[in-house]
């Protein structure tokens, strides 16, 4: 199950929580309209589907810059911890090697 797109629940998770996205700015868009009393049936139910086409398109733009980020840290990130790593390493073999050393020292003077 884990493909390209990730684990099921990280894609469910992130479909959940469009959808209330969406939700949210139809809520918005309604109470936005309701400011207008004065809009036919037809003029409030185009400012709501124009805002929420608006407001959808803001959201995506956004998620698609934190996804790109995201992406960017997530690599950054591994990066550095592979660094470390190979710094943890380079340590190790070097005590290890002093260790060995002076304990070979230790066995050649007796």
């Amino acid at each position: 199950m884990n493909g390209d797109h990730g684990p099921w629940h990280v894609e469910v998770e992130g479909y959940l929580m469009w959808h209330a996205e969406v939700v949210r700015a139809q809520r918005q868009a309604r109470a936005f309209t309701e400011q207008l009393p004065w809009l036919t049936t037809a003029q409030r139910e185009e400012i709501e589907r124009v805002y929420l086409a608006d407001r959808t398109a803001a959201s995506r733009v956004m998620l698609e810059r934190i996804r790109d980020r995201a992406v960017e840290l997530r690599h950054e990130y591994s990066a550095r911890y592979l660094r470390v790593k190979l710094r943890c390493l380079a340590a190790t073999v070097v005590s290890t090697c002093l260790v060995l050393a002076a304990g070979a020292s230790v066995l050649l003077v007796r």
